[in-house]
């Protein structure tokens, strides 16, 4: 099997089942070829709306109920009604897996919009029915290569937002921005963009969290303007868990280019090292020990 997107963190290996997996969309399975919603729908015309990643492994569902409360708090930051109480919506997620019969090594798209619109604008006044609840599950792999070879960043022009002009921690469809900054990076020769704070300071990577290894002690932005990622708390805590040091603050480019190792976190990828940084190596330009440690611990977490 080969990786699709080989040099992304949300690379995977391609999966023929994944020909035959039926969408859910409202209730109903589709063909994934036949799925779709109207183009009045409020997410096709303004990503309106809220979305969440989420892995399936040996039949849990891995970090569920910080995955649904994040959606919830989203949808309810932009008074959206979802129209399912959340364990009605994991259930519905349950009814997606047992239509396909899938059991472990997924990856499941929950997408949330506020519905079909009388006409395409801005207004959401013009919402004529409910919450468009799309799942698509898949089977998907993150691609082991990366974890070898590591990535290579590059520090984009476009900043990440402020909360006063987008909140990050809301997981909203729109990501126009980041697509931005990717196609940057992309340009450049790199895999993905590194993006900094309305300060210069170091904040995340377009679609991932980042991390630092200066000696033993872990480094990660203070928050403010970063992705409130679930894989990104989990892997502060267990490495704090793990009895060493973890940083939470501004930092610069400067002190990333001399750090000993460097990683993003992200739902489907998990722990991914990070080579190179503006075609400068970080570290021995590969990934290094306690990156792999940290994986170690992580992959030992969802193993559960």
């Amino acid at each position: 099997m080969t990786p699709l997107s080989s040099s992304s963190s949300q690379s995977y290996v391609k999966d023929p089942r994944n020909d035959d997996v039926d969408v859910y969309v409202n209730g109903e399975f589709f063909k994934r070829d036949e799925a779709k919603v109207s183009i009045f729908d409020a997410g096709f015309v303004l990503g309106d709306g809220v979305w969440e990643g989420i892995r399936l492994i040996k039949g849990k569902l891995l970090a569920i109920d910080e995955h649904i409360d994040r959606l919830y708090e989203g949808a309810n930051s932009i008074q959206l009604d979802i129209g399912y109480s959340k364990s009605e919506l994991v259930e519905e997620i349950w009814k997606c897996l047992r239509h396909n019969d899938m059991h472990d090594g997924v990856h499941i798209r929950m997408m949330i919009s506020r519905g079909r619109k009388s006409t395409p604008n801005q207004d959401p006044r013009f919402i004529v029915g409910g919450a468009t609840l799309v799942v698509v599950s898949e089977w998907k792999q993150p691609n082991p290569a990366l974890k070898e070879t590591g990535m290579k960043l590059m520090t984009s022009t476009i900043r990440c937002s402020t909360p006063d002009v987008f909140d990050l921690r809301l997981n909203s469809h729109s990501r126009l921005n980041f697509i931005q900054a990717l196609l940057q990076a992309i340009n450049m020769g790199a895999d993905e963009a590194l993006m900094l704070d309305s300060r210069g300071f170091v904040a995340s990577c377009n679609s991932t969290n980042f991390f630092i290894f200066r000696g033993d002690e872990l480094w990660t932005s203070d928050g403010l303007t970063c992705f409130n990622g679930i894989t990104r708390k989990k892997v502060i805590k267990l490495w704090h868990d793990a009895g060493m040091i973890v940083h939470e603050k501004p930092f610069t480019l400067s002190e990333v280019y001399n750090a000993d190792e460097a990683f993003v976190t992200g739902t489907l990828g998990g722990v991914t090292p990070v080579a190179s940084i503006d075609g400068r190596a970080i570290g021995g330009g590969k990934p290094g020990a306690r990156t792999s440690r940290i994986n170690d611990i992580y992959q030992a977490y969802i193993a559960g």
